[in-house]
């Protein structure tokens, strides 16, 4: 991977979501509170071939993620992670059928999560009934990693 592509990956997955975390928690604190959802991979813990940059990226905000969980906490702030997996998409769509076939048997529900699972997982962690849980990372992968 050239130079410059691996510091454009290391911006748009790592620094953006910091500095705009680092302002917006600001306004948290000072309001008594408030919710931050950080979106990182599940190849942040299990690796995978060919992605180790965009891997480190995403291993990078789950460390964020719960140092920040600490930090805030205090001030009222819940700072959490979603991990999704290969999911239901344009991208997977164009896979071929023998490697789409290879990531499902990964699967215990031999599925690719919709994004819809995402967001879902992402609505519940902003909500109030997730009041109590921060520095934790919720992965959305069909069992993939289990």
């Amino acid at each position: 991977m050239p130079n410059a592509q691996i510091e454009q990956l290391i911006r748009v997955n790592t620094l953006s979501p910091i500095l705009l975390t680092k302002y917006v928690v600001r306004h948290m604190m000072a309001d008594g509170g408030g919710r931050v959802v950080n979106v990182s991979s599940i190849v942040a813990s299990t690796g995978y071939s060919g992605l180790s940059v965009y891997s480190a990226t995403k291993a990078s905000l789950i460390g964020f993620t719960r140092s920040l969980a600490r930090e805030v906490g205090r001030k009222g702030v819940n700072v959490n992670a979603i991990a999704p997996g290969f999911m239901q998409t344009d991208m997977t769509g164009s896979l071929d059928e023998e490697r789409r076939e290879q990531v499902l048997r990964r699967s215990p529900l031999r599925r690719f999560p919709d994004v819809c699972d995402v967001a879902d997982a992402v609505e519940y962690l902003l909500g109030s009934k997730a009041k109590n849980i921060t520095g934790t990372v919720m992965t959305v992968d069909a069992g993939a990693t289990a």
